[in-house]
């Protein structure tokens, strides 16, 4: 079986360009999270690795190397895992396959990848040192706003935004808090609002 993995961060980004001859393959497999979480604690990653311990896996297909991930330790064990198992990953963009076809180690394959799973993490964390800078400049010149004191918004709309709205539709399969938040991409803190306010409606509803 030869499986498709795609990953985007959030909700609303296009995915296209990650698809390309997904109808080359047998299994299409997505996830809508940070590549910073563990590739076998994202809900895709995990019915990736079922299918890896089942042993009906041929090769795993990923667009990129920052698509697998963002943390180099974590894309180096995925890769020990797969090769343990004889199962190459092969990296379409940048034309790199973890096991050459007689199914031993390519030692240039990942050298190249340490190299560029490095500047996907680099990448990661200077996102995030930018964002931190900016709001530590904005609250300097006194022109960083969160939401304002007392004011509130109304359940319609906070449910409607786009990930809240996602992370509904989750929470109403089962899913967990933790896992809802790494999918949707937000605080734990505000999946555990959606829940107060779906099961106060819910009440509402029943009285």
């Amino acid at each position: 079986m030869k499986v498709l993995y795609v990953r985007v961060s959030s909700i609303g980004q296009n995915n296209e360009r990650q698809r390309i001859n997904d109808n080359d393959f047998d299994y299409l497999i997505e996830d809508v999270i940070s590549g910073s979480v563990i590739f076998d604690e994202r809900p895709g990653g995990r019915k990736i690795m079922k299918l890896l311990e089942d042993g009906i896996m041929k090769e795993l297909n990923v667009w990129s190397i920052d698509r697998l991930g963002r943390n180099l330790k974590d894309i180096l064990q995925t890769i020990d895992v797969f090769n343990d198992k004889g199962v190459p990953i092969i990296f379409v963009n940048q034309g790199i396959r973890t096991l050459n076809e007689d199914g031993t180690e390519n030692n240039i394959g990942k050298l190249i990848i340490s190299i560029l799973g490095s500047v996907a993490e680099m990448e990661r964390n200077q996102i995030r040192e930018r964002q931190l800078e900016g709001i530590a400049l904005a609250k300097a010149r006194n022109v960083y706003k969160g939401r304002a004191n007392g004011t509130k918004e109304d359940v319609l709309t906070f449910l409607s935004k786009p990930k809240n709205r996602k992370a509904v539709e989750l929470l109403k399969k089962g899913y967990k808090n933790i896992e809802v938040s790494r999918i949707v991409g937000v605080h734990t803190n505000t999946i555990t609002k959606i829940k107060k306010v779906l099961n106060k409606n819910d009440t509402i509803s029943s009285n």
